[in-house]
């Protein structure tokens, strides 16, 4: 109901749930898959927080409705705002940004007016139904402004920020109009997580260059303001992850690995076979692994008889001219790859432009003897976190990207520079030819490192600086023990209107 508050309120560009319309003309929910809404869930149900987001398709304006027990706050967009706000400032103007121009961003006043615009409106929401002194965590580069709309608004509120893509170093975030802007608004949390080290100290020196303000890691001194107090607030990393046992149950499973036999026998059991995972997006490096594969079969150091790669390109925003672009030139390499190598009976590269669920996934990473993480820049990349989880047999060699935030905790891996192709190939070479007992040996150590930093633990670990950092969540009774298990008491106090 509408006066109703929450002790605890997640903002995020996207709700946990989707919209499923049947043949009839009805429409149900169904939870979306992701690491998000599994590392948080356990605590929206415990706390009977809420989740404020939009739905995914325009023009719905939805009251508040309650779904498998969270309570769901749906954000309204119209097609011109998911064109101007999520297509273009979002996806045209930050996302390229942030990750090092890879491609040029786009610089458009009206697109920033609707980011701001529906900014408002997110933060709006999330006041409407945060309770007197609620914690609310916001989430990612679509909503960066929400945090100080919500301290001007509700400055009771404990606000926590988490940025899952990187924050870029000032000499590239200085190229952005509205660069003090979003260095006010993000300075509106309390805490500020990232994904590694040097993206928090990215974000710290923007605030000291653009505002003067005091820095010290992991602390930012942001003064008194707008009739506001003085505060510190907390920027550092906080490296996300994923439900590692519920992969682990699935590759445990006797359909997955009786699918993951399957999948061999249907690519001709060849010695060995190559995997690569992503989004079809330019920061995957998906171009520069086709380029090194591709080198390889030309030189004679792989054969298509003995090697193939699976190559997963699930549809990401299409209606942006770059991804079309990018779709064309992937598609194209892909038909020469297997124009000048493939063969009647072997095929170079399996191409597949849609995504699968988990249980197909994992199946792909049990048949895979070695996953290809190949970003150009990346905040963290759980395709390979998943790889790792999945890989209950310690088998398997994961060659990664040191430009992907989990370079950083997968230190085993085989690491590489993406734009190094000859480096690459012979990264490509070792993973072939390496023997079980190192592959093992390598395996192991990568899914201690995952098993210890699970999704439960980066939640914890961020809720529990929050928790440091204002003692907001600890009124109702929280105790976020990175090392234990979720435990709430909830006795939120009597609820006033601000």
């Amino acid at each position: 109901m509408a006066d109703e508050r929450y002790a605890f309120v997640v903002v995020s560009n996207r709700l946990p749930v989707d919209r499923v319309v049947a043949d009839d003309g009805s429409a149900s929910w169904t939870q979306s898959p992701g690491g998000l809404v599994t590392a948080l869930e356990p605590v929206m149900r415990q706390i009977e927080g809420a989740w404020v987001g939009w739905i995914g398709q325009p023009g719905d304006d939805l009251k508040p409705f309650t779904h498998n027990g969270l309570r769901i706050v749906p954000v309204a967009l119209s097609e011109g705002e998911i064109e101007s706000y999520y297509e273009g400032f979002s996806n045209d103007t930050i996302w390229p940004l942030y990750h090092d121009v890879i491609v040029p961003a786009t610089y458009h006043r009206d697109w920033w007016d609707a980011y701001v615009e529906v900014n408002q409106r997110f933060a709006d929401n999330a006041a409407s139904v945060a309770d007197t002194g609620a914690t609310v965590w916001v989430q990612d580069y679509q909503l960066q402004l929400v945090p100080r709309m919500l301290r001007l608004a509700r400055p009771d509120l404990v606000i926590g920020f988490f940025n899952h893509i990187p924050f870029p170093a000032y000499g590239l975030y200085s190229q952005l109009p509205w660069r003090t802007q979003i260095i006010e608004g993000l300075l509106g949390a309390d805490v500020l997580g990232f994904q590694r080290v040097s993206d928090a100290g990215n974000f710290s020196r923007a605030a000291r260059r653009l505002l003067g303000y005091t820095t010290r890691s992991p602390y930012v001194d942001v003064p008194a303001t707008e009739g506001l107090p003085a505060r510190r607030v907390v920027a550092r990393a906080f490296p996300i992850s994923i439900d590692v046992t519920a992969f682990e149950e699935l590759a445990h499973s006797p359909a997955v690995q009786a699918r993951a036999k399957e999948i061999r026998e249907e690519l001709g059991n060849p010695k060995t076979v190559m995997l690569g995972v992503d989004r079809l997006d330019y920061t995957k490096g998906i171009g520069h692994r086709l380029k090194a594969f591709s080198e390889l079969l030309a030189e004679g150091r792989l054969n298509v008889v003995d090697v193939t790669l699976v190559q997963v390109a699930s549809p990401s925003r299409e209606r942006v001219e770059t991804y079309k672009h990018l779709r064309d030139e992937i598609e194209l390499t892909v038909g020469r790859i297997n124009g000048d190598f493939g063969t009647i009976g072997h095929q170079a590269v399996n191409y597949l432009h849609h995504g699968f669920p988990r249980e197909e996934m994992a199946a792909l990473y049990l048949a895979s003897d070695v996953m290809l993480v190949t970003a150009l820049r990346d905040g963290m990349n759980l395709v390979a976190k998943e790889y790792v989880a999945a890989r209950h047999d310690e088998d398997g060699v994961l060659v990664l990207s040191e430009f992907a935030g989990a370079a950083d905790e997968l230190k085993t891996s085989l690491r590489i520079n993406p734009h190094d192709i000859d480096g690459l190939k012979d990264a490509i070479m070792q993973a072939v030819d390496m023997q079980r007992a190192e592959r093992r040996k390598r395996m192991r150590s990568l899914r201690k490192r995952v098993r210890e930093n699970d999704v439960g633990h980066w939640s914890r670990s961020f809720l529990r600086a929050l928790s440091d950092a204002n003692g907001g969540i600890d009124r109702y009774g929280f105790d976020p023990d990175p090392l234990g298990d979720l435990e709430w008491t909830v006795e939120r106090p009597p609820s006033t209107s601000p």
